[in-house]
């Protein structure tokens, strides 16, 4: 389930690409097929990465992966262990939303990213997200959950105050929010749930097999209710 549109992210042979909050490796999978990049995946959680790693060692076995330069760290996005402006692609999908200290994480995240270089962000809609709020206490009380809801001027705004230029944007996922709102409805923590369970298994079947007609829905639906907002920024090289 790829969210970001690599379309639209310009990358070179040998170009940098981290992928900060990589968890189960779709991303870092799908950078790691660019011809000779150089990939840096990364959690706070260490589990994740090694269903990373594994993802990775499977699609390296049939061959699937231009880019054999990758690796795997554990780290805090608040304070991430790199060295200005070392990044010429920042992928962060689906992790601000979970940061208390977000002024921090997006300062760290500008901060690695080199002048003249993109940075990918994606978080959830903001009115899909609060309708699951609205259903469900333990979908946002959960450890690790969501802490904010974010419009999309006010996270626009939060990261072109960081001398970054706002690209444009897309929603992604339609598919996904009845989903989570179903989820929410019968409790996010159940397993027993039949409506749950059987949409789970469309979900798991349209991923597996790509299927055109749900890809056509996902496409048609995604302007209206799309789950994800994906939004993409240029480094100016300006600090405010």
């Amino acid at each position: 389930m790829i969210t970001m549109d690599f379309n639209r992210l310009p990358i070179r042979p040998g170009d940098r690409i981290l992928d900060m909050g990589c968890g189960e490796g779709r991303h870092m999978v799908r950078a790691c097929q660019e011809k000779d990049t150089i990939c840096t995946g990364a959690d706070f959680g260490f589990d994740t990465l090694l269903f990373t790693r594994n993802k990775l060692a499977f699609h390296d076995q049939i061959n699937d992966l231009f880019c054999k330069n990758y690796h795997m760290a554990c780290m805090d996005v608040t304070a991430l262990p790199f060295d200005s402006q070392s990044f010429d692609l920042v992928i962060c999908s689906e992790v601000l939303e979970h940061i208390p200290n977000d002024d921090k994480a997006i300062s760290e995240l500008v901060r690695i990213l080199k002048p003249g270089k993109s940075l990918a962000i994606s978080v959830p809609r903001a009115w899909p997200e609060r309708i699951c709020w609205k259903l469900s206490d333990d979908y946002f009380n959960a450890n690790m959950g969501h802490v904010r809801i974010y419009p999309k001027k006010q996270i626009i705004e939060k990261i072109c105050s960081r001398g970054l230029t706002f690209l444009g944007s897309h929603f992604a996922h339609s598919i996904h929010s009845p989903y989570w709102w179903l989820k929410c409805l019968v409790g996010p923590n159940r397993t027993d749930s039949l409506p749950v369970n059987l949409y789970h298994r469309l979900l798991v079947w349209d991923l597996m097999k790509q299927p055109k007609i749900t890809a056509w829905l996902d496409r048609l639906f995604n302007p209206i209710m799309g789950k994800s907002l994906v939004l993409y920024f240029k480094n100016s090289g300006r600090r405010s």
